[in-house]
């Protein structure tokens, strides 16, 4: 029984403290990456990879978002609308900005969540447990 009591004591010990609390906080997360800015018909095409790591679906999720200039000067804000968002899932969305020149973008901020929605998930957690990052070669970010 000593050497049981033993062996749980070590494994425990090993554990950093705190990576319970890292672990968390790592798997819960709404990550929205900026994928790619592409010309269209329209104006510009962003394309986003969601992934929804908060441990519920989400029946409706939409971000307001504010477009700046070469200039660094806020051109446009629109809101872009992911829809659904099942609870462990990565998801591709397209978002065709009328009358915008992608090579004019310098960078896309999240301004707010306007809808975050889901059986027992806060309204705030869109924001909150939000993570950010490009491959655009724009900077996006809150």
């Amino acid at each position: 029984m000593k050497a049981k009591s033993f062996v749980l004591f070590a494994a425990l010990a090993a554990f950093p403290a705190g990576a319970n609390h890292a672990f968390a906080q790592q798997a819960t997360s709404l990550s929205l990456e900026l994928n790619g800015a592409q010309p269209s018909d329209k104006g510009c095409r962003l394309t986003f990879v969601v992934a929804n790591n908060l441990g519920s679906d989400l029946t409706k999720a939409a971000f307001e978002i504010a477009l700046f200039n070469e200039a660094g000067v806020v051109d446009r804000m629109t809101v872009l609308d992911f829809k659904e968002l099942s609870a462990g899932k990565t998801k591709v969305t397209r978002f065709d900005l009328s009358g915008t020149t992608c090579s004019k973008i310098s960078r896309v901020l999240v301004n707010s969540a306007t809808e975050c929605v889901g059986q027992g998930v806060e309204p705030a957690a869109c924001m909150r447990d939000l993570k950010t990052s490009s491959k655009a070669g724009i900077t996006f970010g809150v």
